[in-house]
Order: structure tokens, then sequence, then C-alpha cells
């Protein structure tokens, strides 16, 4: 994690202060903290800080307010929203306001520094994200072929699973970042001048991903590299075949995902596919 960088915490509860403070202390950061929305810009405007952690709630300007501010005022600024109360309403206006990243608390120490470390480290452009819808039940997304952007998303639409138990929240996350991470790394070949599209779409009874790559496509036939096409007496041959194309170790994505899926749909060409998880009535 970069050192010596400049970080504002801002919220209502000192115990959030003191928590933040103690993760990080190690890294040996510049941490300053304001106690609400308005003493928080104020800083903002006085001073420069490479990263705000925001708390969504508070008395007086809330975290999205001060979101919004910061993007029009200090554009360069990173902002990670954090909050016990999320809503479908938050997570798509925290994405539309160009936040960095989305925490929910209680927060958890190994969250905070991945994610502040990200903040501080992956070069982000206006463009990396562009909104095309952002309603907490259709949110359209167009975005550039950059891993880490994939990494940022995670956290935004682990929050959008409501409504279903923790281990099937983990499962749809998982699901939906293995898809995401495959058409940016094979579709779009991590290409930062390609894009890939995404769908996110909340019905009463299902939870919808629709995803759109740049790439040729692929044929279920000729994924060697993959573990949905191992033998059954073969679970890991295909880690033989990465590790000679020099792909990164994995490959478990579609398998997966496919265990996750109520409905896993791909297109007759392969570079779109429609995840489907079913909700409870």
């Amino acid at each position: 994690m970069s050192s010596g960088k400049a970080i504002l915490i801002v919220d209502d509860d000192p115990a959030i202060h003191a928590l933040i403070g103690s993760i990080l202390q190690p890294e040996q950061h510049a941490i300053e903290s304001a106690y609400n929305g308005e003493d928080g810009l104020s800083r903002l405007l006085e001073g420069h800080y490479d990263l705000v952690l925001t708390d969504l709630r508070m008395p007086g300007m809330d975290g999205l307010t001060l979101l919004s501010r910061i993007h029009q005022l200090r554009p360069e600024t990173k902002v990670v929203v954090m909050t016990a109360e999320s809503t479908p309403l938050s997570v798509a206006t925290a994405i539309k306001d160009r936040a960095f990243s989305y925490l929910g608390k209680p927060l958890s120490p190994v969250s905070l520094k991945e994610t502040v470390n990200a903040a501080l480290n992956i070069p982000v452009e206006p463009d990396d994200i562009e909104v095309i819808s952002a309603l907490p039940g259709w949110i359209s997304l167009q975005l550039r072929c950059k891993m880490g952007t994939a990494d940022r998303l995670g956290q935004f639409f682990r929050e959008l699973v409501t409504g279903v138990t923790p281990l099937e929240r983990d499962s749809i996350s998982a699901a939906f970042r293995e898809l995401l991470m495959n058409a940016i790394e094979h579709g779009g070949k991590s290409d930062p001048d390609q894009k890939v599209n995404l769908t996110y779409l909340r019905t009463s009874r299902s939870i919808i991903y629709y995803i759109r790559d740049p790439g040729p496509g692929f044929s279920f036939a000729d994924l060697p590299h993959a573990a949905v096409s191992n033998r059954p007496d073969e679970p890991f041959g295909h880690a033989e075949i990465r590790e000679q194309l020099g792909i990164r170790p994995g490959g478990f994505g579609i398998l997966l995902t496919k265990n996750f899926a109520d409905e896993l749909l791909y297109s007759e060409k392969g570079n779109e596919v429609m995840l489907i998880k079913y909700l409870q009535p």
C-alpha cells in the first residue's frame, strides 16, 4: 500500500474514526477527521486529499450530497462511500456520482485495506465507467476493459443484492464478478480502449445481469484452459494448459457461475451472457 497519502474521514461516529485509524495506522497515512458533511467539504476546499472515506447517513449534509459536491468541485479526489443502511438507490447514486467504491458496515479490516490500497494506487479516468441508466432497478453501464474496474464494481453490485441469505449474496456476487472479469480479460483482452456493456435488472422475483464484451465470442467446445472443459478424472487438467499459455491461475469462473446461477444463458456468438437468480416470493 502507498504510504504518506492524505486521507479524510467524514463520519459522525467517533468510533468509526478510531477504527479506521487503527486499521490504517501501520501505513503511516496522514489521516484527518471531519464529523459532518459541511466540515468535510470545507476541509476539501482548503486542502488536498488523495482519498475521502465518507459515511452515507449524517446530520445535515449526507454522504451522497457530499460525494456530488466533491465530484463538482474536486473531481480528481477519490471517494469511498460507507454505510450500514445500503439501498439500491444509494448504490445507483454513488455509481452515477463516480464514487470509487462502496463499503458496507460493519467495516471489514481486510476489505477496508484492499479498498484504500486500490483507491490510492489504481489510476482512474473519468470515462472508465459511463453511466447509461442509474435507476435502482435498472443500472446500465459501459466500462473500459480494466481489471481494476471489475474489482471496483464488485463492491457496488454486492450491495445491490438484497432479500437473500448472506451465503446467496456472496455466491451471486462472486458469479457476477467472474463473468465480468472474463468479459474484460478474454473478450476485451484487458485493452482499456475496448469497452464492456453491463446491465443489472432487479424485478420482484429475480436478479438479472447482462454482459456484452467486444470480443469475437467463444464456443464451449474450445475452452481447454477453463475448468468447465476438464474430464471428470482430471478436475485440474486446465491448470497446466493455462500455465503453458501464460494465463493467470484460475479458470473456474464459468464452472462456478453455472453452480451459482439459476440460469446462465450465452448468445450464439458467445460474447453476450445473461445470469439469472430467482428470488423466493
